[in-house]
């Protein structure tokens, strides 16, 4: 009785080992995988085989921007330096001319000569300034019959004739005796110019009858040869 009941055992003990040996544990997946390696497992009849994968890196692509900053807006072009080769002009220079001019005493007693120089671009302008040196004098003793007070409006000069156009206040009006001298000095003076043929003397524009209300005026004067 005792033999079998060994006999049983040592049955049952085989077994037990025989089914230890026909199957294997199941090895655990690795935990201690890399960063970027990824492991396959593959169980094959039974048995659990695992093989390391690496994983391709992913390509970190970053689009190039272009650094080249917009210039639209902010380019100057300079344009290239020119040199003038124009000359510039010049004023006409003046000529000057010693003319002379008639002025009276204190009395007005007669009249008296005198120089004086004048400067001039132009013909108009010389027998502007040739008035304007009636209206003054550098002699104390030689008094203009022509008042500064008298405005000279315009001049022209055609084909031998010169015409003064004037404005006279009332206070730059002489007596009988100055007038003559005045209208004297004036015909004097002018006709000093050779190409001065006549001289017409206006007031305010119009042909008057006298200047100052005591001589007659002749329109035009002209030159006694």
């Amino acid at each position: 009785m005792n033999k079998k009941i060994w006999i049983a055992a040592l049955l049952v003990t085989v077994m037990a080992v025989a089914a230890g040996c026909g199957s294997k544990p199941t090895a655990a997946p690795n935990q201690t995988q890399g960063a970027g390696t990824q492991n396959n497992v593959t169980e094959v009849e039974g048995e659990t085989i695992t093989e390391p994968v690496t994983a391709e890196p992913e390509e970190n692509t970053t689009p190039t921007e272009s650094t080249e900053g917009s210039s639209e807006g902010t380019t100057t072009t300079t344009p290239p330096s020119e040199t003038s080769t124009d000359t510039p002009t010049t004023s006409e220079s003046n000529e000057k001319k010693t003319i002379t001019v008639f002025y009276t005493d204190e009395e007005e007693l007669e009249l008296h000569k005198a120089s004086a120089e004048i400067s001039y671009a132009s013909d108009d302008a010389k027998y502007k300034a040739a008035f304007e040196s009636l209206q003054q004098s550098k002699d104390n003793k030689l008094v203009p019959l022509w008042s500064k007070e008298i405005e000279l409006k315009s001049v022209q000069f055609k084909d031998g004739a010169l015409t003064l156009d004037i404005h006279m206040p009332d206070t730059a009006r002489l007596g009988a005796g100055g007038e003559v001298f005045a209208m004297d000095a004036l015909k004097q003076t002018f006709f000093q110019f050779d190409e001065v043929k006549s001289l017409d003397l206006l007031v305010d524009g119009q042909q008057t009858e006298s200047l100052m209300g005591h001589v007659d005026l002749e329109h035009p004067m002209t030159r006694s040869e």
